[in-house]
């Protein structure tokens, strides 16, 4: 009885040592290392709606605090089920004559979750973009209706056209990690949205451009570091696969073109308006990350920091063109960064790309597909939101009434706020009041302080 115990154990252990003992193939081991590295990169990517969430917060009043935190994280989860249930099938299903995908809804018949979550953060991205430049004055209702629209149809088939297999694809536009796919459509969907929607109350008035401060540019600066950390993770990723030639190559140009671009939009500020500007300066960091987006991975070292300069002067000025002279109240600045930058980015292929760019002996043609396919992006976010919009607005309207956005969309749409400055800092009590000489005009002033700010 012993000696069969034995034996059997023997072949229990002796079968699974041998099998434990199997050496993955190499082919296995890059699969593998492929998968956690894009995995890796999307969860940087997803970390960057924190940045979004922060900047456009820190950049807006403090009484639509929470209204900008709640669109943020609603924008993810509405972008993940939809991009899901409709928006991968457009954008990488079978293709229908270059124009859409047609097989993959709901993943069916596909196995590469990997690719699809990936994708699936780059959509929530592209929808995000419109929070920023809609703030303080759109309805969440009509936000979240405009996200659904976004990550369902309008960005997934721009996605088709240009990484899907698309007509774009076919005629050899190129962009990398997403200049035009993913900013540009953003912005020009936030472009139409803020024309339909208006300017904010008191923005311009009496033919003058009245500023209205963010409330908390440090953590606005927080999120632009974000953003800046998540990014490496938006272009690295985008090889889609753990290519060691490849990756530093894409890191390092990303790393480039915003450190360029946060030095000349920040001395070009400084010339130009007589201070080095914080707010320009930190949406700089992020105009040349946009610009390196498209080419991250087809252009030299110092093109990247050729693309990095001219992306943070272009954006001063194009903040300074829209809001003053076009009168089009983006609080975040969003139309400039990310669309005037992703135009640029996109182009800027066409003239530093090692192989076909025009600075490298390879004429004018890519310069001309890139230019096209920048032209088919703007023409169509800008027409489909247009129309969204355009009937949301019919049917039930967009815009929160003045006294709502007067008194902020945080009690308007959440009935809350962010900030309760009396009860964190002083207690509005009689007993503090009685033992402190003080107390009572300190706690006068700063409810007073509340008050005009809610104004």
């Amino acid at each position: 009885m012993i000696k069969k115990t034995s034996l059997l154990f023997l072949l229990i252990f002796g079968t699974g040592t041998a099998a434990f003992a199997e050496d993955p193939s190499t082919a296995e081991l890059k699969s593998s290392i492929d998968l956690i590295w894009v995995m890796m990169s999307a969860i940087l990517v997803f970390f960057m709606h924190a940045g979004f969430a922060m900047v456009e917060t820190g950049f807006t009043r403090s009484k639509n605090t929470l209204n900008i935190l709640m669109k943020n994280f609603l924008t993810v989860a509405v972008s993940s089920i939809l991009y899901f249930s409709i928006g991968f099938g457009l954008m990488f299903g079978a293709s229908f004559h270059g124009l859409a995908g047609i097989d993959s809804f709901f993943l069916s018949g596909r196995k590469d979750l990997g690719f699809f979550l990936f994708q699936t953060v780059f959509a929530a991205t592209c929808a995000t973009i419109i929070s920023g430049a809609v703030a303080e004055r759109m309805k969440l209702s009509s936000y979240l209706l405009l996200t659904m629209a976004m990550t369902s149809f309008i960005y997934p088939i721009i996605g088709h056209w240009i990484w899907g297999g698309g007509w774009l694809s076919k005629l050899g536009f190129i962009d990398f990690a997403g200049s035009s796919a993913v900013h540009l459509t953003g912005a020009a969907g936030s472009l139409i949205a803020v024309l339909i929607l208006g300017p904010r109350i008191d923005k311009y008035k009496n033919g003058k451009v009245n500023a209205i401060p963010g409330h908390n540019i440090p953590m606005g600066a927080l999120g632009v570091f974000i953003l800046w950390f998540g990014w490496f993770g938006f272009n690295g990723g985008s090889t889609l696969a753990a290519d060691p030639s490849l990756i530093p190559h894409v890191l390092i140009t990303t790393l480039f073109s915003a450190s360029a671009a946060l030095l000349s939009s920040g001395f070009y500020s400084r010339m130009r308006f007589g201070k080095l500007d914080p707010s320009l300066t930190l949406n700089g960091a992020l105009a040349g990350l946009v610009g390196i987006t498209a080419g991250c991975a087809n252009v030299t070292l110092p093109g990247s920091l050729f693309i990095g300069l001219i992306s943070g002067i272009l954006m001063v000025e194009a903040i300074w063109l829209i809001d003053a002279k076009l009168k089009v109240d983006d609080p975040v600045g969003a139309i400039s960064v990310h669309g005037i930058c992703g135009i640029w980015g996109t182009l800027a292929v066409g003239l530093f790309d090692k192989v076909h760019g025009l600075f490298y002996g390879g004429g004018a043609y890519l310069l001309g597909i890139q230019f096209i396919g920048v032209l088919a992006v703007i023409i169509w976010s800008v027409s489909t939101v247009g129309l969204f919009l355009y009937i949301l607005a019919k049917m039930k309207g967009i815009r929160v009434t003045p006294e709502e956005e007067r008194s902020g969309l945080d009690f308007a749409e959440h009935g809350s706020s962010a900030y309760t400055m009396n009860d964190s800092i002083l207690p509005d009590s009689a007993d503090y009041t009685q033992h402190n000489p003080f107390g009572k005009d300190l706690i006068e002033r700063l409810n007073s302080l509340s008050s005009h700010e809610a104004k």
